[in-house]
């Protein structure tokens, strides 16, 4: 099954064009098709941008129109009432303002959210509040002084028999039962 072709072979016709002679290409040619390094992921992205390029900028050239009609328009708005100008520009104002925001990137939004919620007040209260954090975390303690006395023996022993230490073997036993002990009465400490 399928492995017949669909129609008979003689009504399929084929065309073979051969040539006389062997196909030849310039070396210029054969160099610029191997020096070039862009594949179709390559050329499909940097058109992908120059379209965000492009986008951008229309969107730029919107804003600035949009804008100049608003200015045009408060201009005229002010002449007609001008008991309400207060007022009436800074509706304009609001309305320029979310036109913008509505125009631009989720980037320069992001910033001015920052921008705005980043005051020369707010900084020096975070501040004091990370300074106090820190201050009430637990310093560390001494270490006991059982336990530093068993280990400036260990080191003394290990200085006069530098060539032997498993002569040592006594402080180090006494060293590792000092941190046994305070191993255990951290544990109690934990659990209480």
């Amino acid at each position: 099954m399928g492995a017949e072709n669909s129609k008979p072979a003689s009504d399929v016709s084929q065309h073979v064009f051969s040539s006389d002679t062997p196909v030849r290409f310039s070396n210029g040619l054969v160099d610029s098709l191997q020096k070039n390094t862009q594949t179709d992921s390559t050329r499909s992205k940097q058109q992908e941008l120059q379209y965000q390029q492009r986008l951008t900028q229309e969107l730029e050239k919107l804003r600035e129109k949009e804008a100049q009609n608003l200015s045009e328009l408060s201009k005229t708005l002010d002449h007609e009432h001008p008991t309400e100008p207060t007022s009436l520009t800074d509706k304009l104002s609001d309305v320029t303002e979310k036109i913008s925001d509505a125009t631009s990137s989720s980037s320069t939004l992001a910033e001015k959210r920052k921008k705005q919620e980043m005051s020369n007040s707010s900084v020096t209260k975070e501040i004091e509040a990370l300074k106090q954090k820190l201050e009430m975390r637990k310093k560390l303690e001494e270490a006991d002084p059982q336990v530093n006395k068993a280990k400036e023996d260990v080191v003394a022993c290990l200085r006069l028999h530098d060539r032997r230490p498993l002569d040592c073997w006594k402080e180090v036993e006494i060293f590792k039962r000092e941190v046994g002990r305070l191993e255990r009465d951290f544990v109690e400490k934990t659990i209480r």
